[in-house]
């Protein structure tokens, strides 16, 4: 049940008014607000349509529950994706919709991820297994289990498994792109 009273002080402290403030804009009184938000008595819905306008609160939005964040996620959650000659692990379904987007890249040996064009933002990595280079237009750099990169999203790049084993990458994009 929602508690009507809880959510109207909620909002109000919020916008930092006094429960006196709030009376005076809804020309009500401030020993009825204080039993509002005390649950003691209900609102006609005229008197909670003016409340909410002051607090610039919709009906809708007042009675809607906010959906609860999902924090934990387990490998069940995960779904595989083809990336080159390897495979994206995505680790936080409907990651696009977040600033950061955390993949985990396998490569088989020899094996390459796409190359990354140009875009606004950053990508960070960090190396689980194997032996990597980055490599960009210009440069290369060799990477080894536990080794990291930090790497401008406006540097065309691309990963290259160069070990004799499998690779592994945590690689995380900001804003999320892949």
């Amino acid at each position: 049940m929602i508690e009507i009273g809880r959510k109207i002080k909620q909002y109000r402290l919020q916008l930092g008014l006094t429960q006196e403030e709030l009376a005076d804009r809804t020309e009500l009184t401030k020993g009825y607000i204080s039993q509002l938000e005390n649950d003691l008595c209900s609102p006609s819905i005229a008197t909670l349509q003016d409340i909410l306008n002051i607090l610039g609160v919709s009906l809708q939005d007042f009675f809607t529950e906010p959906k609860k964040e999902k924090v934990v996620y387990s490998q069940d959650d995960y779904f595989n994706s083809k990336n080159g000659g390897g495979t994206n692990t995505w680790l936080i379904p409907n990651s696009q919709r977040k600033d950061m987007e955390p993949v985990i890249l396998t490569l088989p040996q020899g094996a390459s991820a796409e190359e990354r064009l140009p875009f606004e933002g950053e990508e960070f990595g960090y190396v689980l297994d194997g032996a990597v280079e980055i490599v960009t237009l210009k440069e290369k750099y060799r990477l080894k289990r536990g080794d990291a990169f930090s790497i401008d999203g406006q540097k065309q790049h691309t990963l290259v498994n160069v070990g004799k084993t499998e690779a592994k990458v945590l690689w995380v994009t900001t804003p999320s792109n892949f």
